[in-house]
């Protein structure tokens, strides 16, 4: 070996160990170290959508079954969830607690369009993944004008145009009255249907009223729907006032064709509480497996799910379809995290969930998850469903892409 071969061996040798601590290096933001990644939650645990407040409680039994199992890279979760009522300004305050105090990574699947909406402009110029949010409104995908946020069920827009090119295929000369939110989650839904009718909207939607979350009932806009000589009956609502709506209906002996908008077609939370007899005929949309339907008893997902509700929220409703809701995201939230290995930066996380293609064991055959970085809609198919009076039946084509 000549003197020149001599030192490129050394330099060859000098740089490679210089290069595998570099390589190895762990990267972290805040809510992230060695053992533990803190992630941030705001849930409506009181208020008048508490009934969602079951989800945050099954993504915590979920995380803690995680953490059994040996957590994420050797990391436990750390999920800290806090309650807004579904109240906005306390939804400011709560995701100023995380990211300012508790410190989290992220927040994940807080629920609600306009408790999200509260907090977009405030996760995005703070740059925290607001993540997986629990809502379908359209605006959870523009990663060009806000790279930080994205959602996880299909969007709102995109269910009301469904119900809309059912209804131009069963009844084409139906009227309908709908019941909405007054916030963009209501509209974002009404804004769908419209779109589906096209040109037909002006004269098939012959009646149209809100509600606000603060109102006790919905009882006088009821009365309003039937007197308008409607047939066809929206109901974009949330679950408490969802059952409040179907029972209502009953009670005055009106039976129009019902879509029901599919955040409120649980039918241990909403249908029950209702009364099963007055739900039969109600048409809403499913991308995930129900648990109240006798098909999927022997399904080797809903075998791993019911064992998981078992032993880690044996309290939780076996019939709430909440409870899929939230062991789905959950358990996507959890794939993103693997995905990251040791590079727990928030730029990293969105990355890893911005280039997802998997399916999961609750989620409807033909239904998956995929994004890009220009596709923050992780899934966008579904298919319409008819309550029977026990469980729902599947029917039609999958929508979507």
């Amino acid at each position: 070996m000549d003197k020149h071969q001599f030192c490129f061996a050394v330099a060859a040798v000098t740089a490679s160990l210089v290069a595998a601590p570099a390589l190895a290096q762990k990267k972290y933001d805040p809510g992230a170290s060695d053992t533990e990644i803190k992630i941030g939650n705001i849930m409506p645990y009181s208020g008048p959508a508490s009934a969602y407040g079951t989800i945050g409680k099954v993504e915590a039994a979920y995380f803690n079954k995680v953490n059994a199992e040996g957590g994420i890279n050797g990391r436990k979760i750390k999920f800290v969830s806090l309650d807004d009522g579904y109240s906005p300004p306390k939804t400011v305050e709560q995701a100023r607690k995380l990211v300012e105090e508790e410190e989290v990574l992220l927040i994940f699947n807080s629920l609600g369009t306009p408790t999200n909406s509260a907090i977009h402009k405030y996760m995005n110029q703070k740059k925290v993944p607001q993540l997986f949010v629990a809502t379908g409104a359209t605006k959870w995908g523009d990663p060009q004008h806000f790279p930080w946020t994205m959602g996880w069920q299909p969007n709102y827009q995109a269910e009301g145009k469904i119900y809309a090119l059912h209804l131009l295929d069963t009844k084409p000369d139906g009227k309908v009255g709908i019941l909405f939110q007054n916030d963009d989650y209501g509209k974002d839904y009404v804004k769908g249907f419209e779109d589906g009718l096209g040109d037909k909207a002006k004269t098939m939607i012959v009646a149209k009223v809100s509600y606000e979350t603060s109102d006790p009932t919905i009882d006088s806009q009821m009365v309003t729907l039937k007197a308008s000589g409607a047939d066809v009956f929206f109901n974009v609502t949330t679950p408490k006032f969802a059952a409040q709506a179907i029972k209502k209906a009953a009670e005055i002996g009106w039976k129009p064709l019902h879509y029901l908008n599919n955040v409120s077609g649980s039918v241990g939370s909403v249908l029950t509480p209702a009364g099963l007899e007055n739900s039969v005929g109600i048409i809403t949309t499913q991308y995930a497996k129900d648990p109240t339907d006798p098909q999927w008893a022997d399904d080797q997902g809903y075998k791993e799910w019911k064992a998981f509700m078992d032993k880690y929220y044996p309290d939780g409703n076996l019939k709430d379809a909440s409870n899929v809701f939230g062991y789905g995201v959950a358990q996507t939230m959890v794939e993103v995290l693997k995905r990251c290995g040791d590079n727990l930066t928030r730029a990293n996380v969105m990355k890893q969930a911005a280039s997802l293609d998997i399916t999961l064991p609750m989620l409807l055959p033909g239904v998956n998850i995929k994004t890009s970085a220009d596709d923050f809609y992780p899934i966008e198919r579904e298919q319409l469903i008819r309550f029977n009076g026990k469980s729902y039946d599947r029917f039609g084509k999958v929508y979507g892409r």
